[in-house]
C-alpha cells in the first residue's frame, strides 16, 4: 500500500471516529435532557404540594391546636388529642418494629444468606413490602379486632408495627451487606466472637444506613390511614387507654378534609403540616447524628 493511499485510509478512519464521536454526543445531549426534564417534572410538583401544604397549614396553626380536643362543626378547636394518638401509637410501633426488623436483616445477612429459611423470609419480606397498607390493616382486624370485639390503640400498633418490620428488615440486610468483608476478617483475626463482630464492627460501620431505613419506616407509617381505620378507628375525645378506640392524625384529617365544614378543612391542613414537619425534622436529625465527625 503507498503511502497516498495509507493518508487516505486514516483520514476515513478519522471521519468515522469522528462521526461516531458526534453520534454519541448527541444521544448523551438528548439523555441529559431527558433527565433533566424528568427531574424538572418531579421537582415542581414536588415545591407545589409543599407550598400548598405551608400555605394552608400555617393558617390553621394557633396555641388551641396543641391544646383543644377535636371540635365539633363550625366550632373553636384544635387537634392534641390526635397528636397525642399518632405519636403514642408511631413510637410504640417503631419500637417494637424496629428490634424484630434489625435481628431478621442481622440473621440474613450475617448468618444464614442463602438457606432455605432465609429465602423463604426474603420472599415474605418481599411480599410485605409491596403489600397495600389496607390489606394489613384488614389482616389485624380479622385476627384482633373481630376476635376481641373492640377496636384498640393495640391494634393500630401491631398494624403500624407490621408495615415498619418489612423496611427495617430491607435496610439492615442491605446496608449490612455493604461492609467490606476485610472488617469482619481482621475482627476474626483478633479471636473476636462472631456477636461482637456483629454488634461493634459490621453495625456500627453500617449505622447510618440502619437509621435511615428506621426513619423511612417512621415516615411511612406517620402517614398511614388505612390501617388505623380498620384498627384504632377514631376517638373524638382524649384516650390515654390502648385498649380503647384512640385518635390519630392521618384518620383524622381524611375525616376534617372530606368535610363540608371549613374549620375542620382548615384543622386537617394543619395536621398535614405537623406530619410534614415531622417527617423532615426527624431527616434532619438523622442527618445531623450520623454524619462522620
Amino acid at each position: 500500500m503507498s503511502t497516498a493511499q495509507q493518508l487516505i485510509s486514516a483520514a476515513d478512519l478519522a471521519q468515522q471516529r469522528q462521526a461516531r464521536y458526534n453520534s454519541r454526543k448527541r444521544v448523551n445531549q438528548i439523555a441529559l435532557v431527558l433527565s433533566l426534564a424528568a427531574m424538572a417534572f418531579g421537582v415542581f410538583w414536588l415545591i407545589w404540594i409543599l407550598w400548598e401544604t405551608i400555605r394552608l397549614g400555617l393558617g390553621g396553626l394557633s396555641v388551641a391546636l396543641f391544646t383543644q380536643m377535636t371540635p365539633p362543626p363550625n366550632e373553636a378547636g384544635g387537634i392534641s388529642n390526635a397528636i397525642f394518638g399518632s405519636f403514642v401509637m408511631v413510637m410504640l410501633a417503631t419500637f417494637v418494629g424496629t428490634p424484630i426488623g434489625i435481628m431478621a436483616g442481622i440473621y440474613l445477612a450475617e448468618y444464614e444468606t442463602k438457606s432455605l429459611l432465609a429465602s423463604v423470609t426474603r420472599f415474605v419480606n418481599d411480599i410485605l413490602l409491596s403489600a397495600p397498607s389496607i390489606v394489613i390493616g384488614l389482616f389485624v382486624y380479622a385476627v384482633v379486632v373481630a376476635r376481641f370485639k373492640s377496636f384498640s390503640a393495640y391494634a393500630g400498633i401491631l398494624a403500624l408495627a407490621l408495615i415498619v418490620i418489612p423496611v427495617v428488615i430491607r435496610t439492615t440486610e442491605n446496608m449490612l451487606v455493604l461492609v467490606p468483608a476485610s472488617l469482619r476478617e481482621a475482627a476474626y483475626a483478633l479471636g473476636t466472637p462472631k456477636w461482637k463482630v456483629i454488634t461493634m464492627v459490621t453495625l456500627r460501620a453500617a449505622r447510618a444506613g440502619v437509621i435511615t431505613g428506621v426513619l423511612l419506616a417512621v415516615a411511612r407509617i406517620a402517614g398511614e390511614t388505612a390501617p388505623l381505620l380498620f384498627t384504632a378507628l377514631n376517638n373524638q375525645f382524649w384516650n390515654a387507654d390502648l385498649s380503647k378506640p384512640m385518635a390519630s392524625l392521618p384518620v383524622t384529617i381524611f375525616k376534617f378534609a372530606m368535610s363540608p365544614y371549613e374549620n375542620w378543612q382548615q384543622l386537617a391542613w394543619a395536621g398535614v403540616f405537623l406530619i410534614t414537619i415531622a417527617v423532615l425534622g426527624l431527616n434532619i436529625l438523622a442527618r445531623v447524628l450520623t454524619r462522620h465527625k
